[in-house]
């Protein structure tokens, strides 16, 4: 089986790698752009994701591994957007700026 890697990126204001830690597996919900929707519903179970820290750190922070496909995103009421869950796997060693 082919794992595929994505980028999940979030404000650290917001959803920071500490909240993702302490919450172990989290609904990656909020999204708003069809483009990102999209990839969320190309994710499969078992692929892994780099952790990014947008804004003003700017660099991946750790690996979350999808652990829940695609369904619809609660917070949605248009009913046109979806979520993934994510468990936390491991801090990287050196935060990674892109």
């Amino acid at each position: 089986m082919i794992n595929n890697y994505w980028l999940l990126k979030s404000e650290p204001s917001t959803w920071s790698w500490n909240d993702q830690v302490k919450h172990k597996i989290t609904m990656w919900d909020g999204v708003r752009n069809y483009q990102a929707r999209n990839n969320l519903i190309k994710m499969k179970k078992g692929d892994l994701c780099f952790f990014y820290h947008s804004v003003s750190e700017k660099s991946i922070v750790g690996i979350v591994e999808v652990v829940k496909e695609s369904y619809p995103d609660p917070t949605d009421k248009s009913g046109k957007f979806v979520v993934v869950d994510v468990k936390t796997k491991s801090k990287i060693k050196q935060d990674i700026s892109l």
